[in-house]
């Protein structure tokens, strides 16, 4: 109960954050995918059914406030989770490196999925623009601002498995 209540505030802020402090702090334009780190660590701290689930609230949040279709963003961020927790079995929490790496392939991904979604199949075919314009700088962004938003992410869960470990000492 109390993991649940603490990750649907986490998307909330990470949303919030998202859609108001960075996009005053935005780079030509560019904004960091905070949905896409949250995503990304519960999926591969937690495995692929928790990185599904939140992959699933984090689009649905963006599908609702700026999408013209629900779904797109729930089904993208979904596969995003459910893939980072294929990873789970190698996750260790000491090493940034993997993190690092997975949230940097996935937000490459999503931008890739967003390119060929949004723009190639309207016969937008200037990819190289996008590829240096967008997908390469919020990439930068995000791995920036994940150097940042990783150890509290981690600090976050390891405080409440501390939290269920002694819950669960009572009853044994």
């Amino acid at each position: 109960m109390k993991r649940g209540i603490v990750t649907a505030i986490l998307i909330l802020i990470c949303f919030l954050l998202q859609c108001t402090v960075f996009r005053s702090l935005a780079f030509g334009g560019i904004v960091p995918n905070l949905l896409i780190v949250l995503t990304a660590s519960f999926g591969f701290m937690h495995g692929e059914r928790t990185g599904l689930l939140i992959g699933f609230f984090c689009g649905l949040l963006v599908d609702i406030f700026f999408a013209s279709v629900i779904g797109f963003y729930a089904m993208l961020y979904m596969y995003i989770g459910y893939m980072n927790g294929k990873f789970s079995a190698i996750f260790y929490p000491q090493d940034i490196k993997l993190p690092i790496a997975l949230i940097l392939g996935s937000n490459f991904l999503y931008g890739i999925a967003c390119y060929v979604i949004m723009f190639l199949l309207r016969g937008r075919f200037d990819f190289g623009y996008y590829l240096v314009h967008i997908i390469l700088p919020e990439i930068v962004y995000t791995i920036v601002v994940t150097l940042l938003l990783y150890p509290l992410i981690l600090w976050i869960n390891t405080w409440l498995e501390r939290g269920e470990q002694r819950s669960g000492k009572k009853f044994v």
